[in-house]
């Protein structure tokens, strides 16, 4: 157990994913913050998707060892955060402790995306505990996965489906969808009023599974013929965003029923300090950019198209909420000067972003849940009241315990971002607590 006079901060090495569809080698940064990290040089030929920070077993990341950041604190190389957390519980503070047991509750990463992520979606708790008994080789743990994506680029998106006039109007314009599954049901959704919510979600789920679980054949017809008219379409009269991103999505993943469902889903741009949340059981996919990503902690994804991974087509198309509309764009809310926080409607995480001119400090104040910080641009010092001041620099992540309060002071631009569980989770525990304590 560690004891009281201790270094707070814990200097980490992180993991990294070679997906196929990451940026290759220096047009990644999740190469280049991996490279910074860890000392291990990239491989300007492999794809680098996603730099992982926390606790997850496919990504774990390793406590650096003396002399790498950790205060003089003798630390075995191979010790994993998971394991040094399930040791000093304490460091994650008792409300999270209560919650979620000797675990870090969220999952921070780093997206470099080259090409479109697959059409997926991610179970429920419920759902996600039924896949992971069922299909463990598959759905490798039994928890949820909400998610937020957090642009640090231009990003782009699909997700969540379009408002029901706007897909009236698709299935006027993209007669080979009716052709694809039937008129009827095609037919109905046009005629149905404005007020018929329930009606609409049964139709679209219908449409949208009949869509999904069409034969290959079938599928690769209709893709050709929508590339080919729109080829034809585009000599009199310019395209639309979304018809140009079928066709993009055409050129990577051809005769693939994903690009005919992109027809549903809304296209989503992000400018950088733009973020994206995504909830359970809704579909999406990343399509291109960089970003930062945080989601509880887990790996598991339902995947129905975009990808030649394993497909569940049938567990996709019956978990959608089939919610219609397009999705909440967050700005940040402004927490002190240099300091912007992102809140979505998860209790597991929160993000901040900070972003320092050079010669400038902030203070990142105490909350009662852990923290990972990353510095993905410029130097500064970081530092704990008034212990010595550590060096950081890009790709440098840290560990910070619950109840402690970090200084951040820039030699360069800086650009840090920190991961934590919802503050308004862990005020909302306090002031339980607080009620019960009167009682």
């Amino acid at each position: 157990m560690e004891t009281r006079s201790s270094p707070k901060l814990r200097r980490l090495r992180c993991s990294v994913q070679k997906y196929d569809w990451g940026r290759r080698g220096a047009e990644s940064r999740v190469a280049k913050l991996f490279a910074l990290n860890s000392g291990a040089e990239a491989d300007p030929d492999r794809p680098y998707a996603e730099f992982w920070m926390g606790t997850h077993g496919s990504g774990p990341s390793f406590l650096l060892p003396a002399g790498c950041g950790n205060g003089g604190h003798k630390v075995s190389p191979d010790v994993t955060l998971k394991a040094w957390i399930s040791s000093n519980p304490d460091v994650l503070g008792d409300k999270v402790v209560a919650e979620w047991g000797c675990d870090l509750p969220f999952l921070f990463k780093v997206l470099s995306i080259a090409k479109p992520l697959s059409i997926q979606a991610h179970p429920d708790k419920e759902l996600a505990r039924a896949l992971h008994k069922a299909r463990p080789d598959v759905y490798k743990d039994a928890n949820h996965k909400p998610e937020m994506a957090l642009a640090l680029t231009k990003f782009e998106a699909i997700c969540g489906f379009i408002s029901m006039e706007e897909l009236k109007q698709v299935l006027c314009d993209v007669p080979e969808i009716a052709e694809l599954v039937g008129s009827t049901d095609v037919e109905k959704f046009i005629k149905l009023g404005e007020q018929e919510v329930e009606k609409a979600k049964c139709l679209l789920q219908s449409i949208f599974t009949k869509l999904m679980s069409a034969s290959a054949d079938i599928v690769a017809l209709a893709v050709s013929q929508i590339k080919s008219r729109l080829e034809l379409e585009s000599q009199v009269r310019p395209l639309t965003d979304k018809e140009q991103l079928v066709l993009r999505l055409e050129k990577q993943y051809p005769a693939d029923v994903g690009v005919i469902s992109a027809f549903f889903l809304n296209y989503v741009r992000l400018n950088p300090g733009e973020a994206l949340y995504l909830g359970a059981n809704e579909p999406h996919a990343y399509v291109s950019g960089e970003c930062i990503e945080c989601m509880a902690t887990s790996d598991n994804v339902v995947r129905a198209g975009l990808t030649p991974k394993t497909k569940d087509i049938q567990t996709l198309c019956s978990m959608l909420t089939y919610k219609q509309g397009f999705p909440d764009i967050l700005k940040g809310v402004p927490l002190k000067t240099y300091i912007t926080r992102y809140i979505p409607p998860f209790d597991e995480f929160e993000v901040d972003r900070c972003v320092l001119p050079k010669g400038s400090s902030a203070v990142f104040s105490a909350v009662l849940g852990p923290s990972i910080f990353l510095v993905t641009d410029g130097e500064g010092t970081i530092n704990v009241g008034s212990v010595k001041q550590d060096v950081v620099a890009e790709g440098y992540v840290l560990f910070v315990p619950a109840n402690v309060e970090i200084h951040v002071t820039s030699v360069t631009e800086l650009h840090v971002y920190r991961a934590g569980v919802n503050d308004r989770f862990l005020k909302s525990r306090e002031l339980e607590n607080g009620k019960k304590s009167q009682i």
